[in-house]
């Protein structure tokens, strides 16, 4: 029993190594290729993303206020362009604890960042309830 105790722990420690070699080779690889295409991305690009923004994080959730600092919505979603750019911030509207809220469209362009909170200068609530509600395609 202790001679299989003592052997293990030997194969382990002489493996340490070699997985550690294999988790550097891994940071270092290039993209994955299966078959033609490229799938994923390195380890060292996404260090670099990580350090972006998050839409999920940084973006969903929060409230919007007008120029006045009045709450006027909250943003559920954002749609992207067929060009990966944001053009659209889906405002949550009214409502009562998530009872009759709508989402409305908003131009992403319309939409400013400053100080960490979100504005839509010259909104109100009255005038994005006003609004079309926006719709998802089925």
């Amino acid at each position: 029993m202790k001679r299989t105790t003592v052997f293990m722990l030997a194969s382990i420690a002489l493996m340490a190594p070699t997985l550690a070699h294999a988790e550097e080779a891994q940071d270092t690889q290039e993209t994955p290729i299966v078959g033609s295409t490229l799938i994923g991305t390195a380890k060292a690009e996404l260090r670099k993303l990580a350090r972006g923004w998050s839409t999920k994080r940084q973006v969903l959730g929060h409230t919007v206020f007008n120029d006045k600092n009045e709450q006027v919505g909250v943003i559920d979603d954002v749609i992207f362009a067929a060009d990966t750019s944001a053009s659209y911030g889906i405002i949550g509207v009214g409502g009562f604890l998530g009872m009759g809220k709508r989402d409305v469209a908003i131009p992403v362009a319309q939409i400013k960042e400053v100080g960490g909170k979100f504005i839509l200068a010259g909104a109100t609530k009255e005038a994005l309830k006003a609004l079309p509600a926006f719709e998802y395609a089925h």
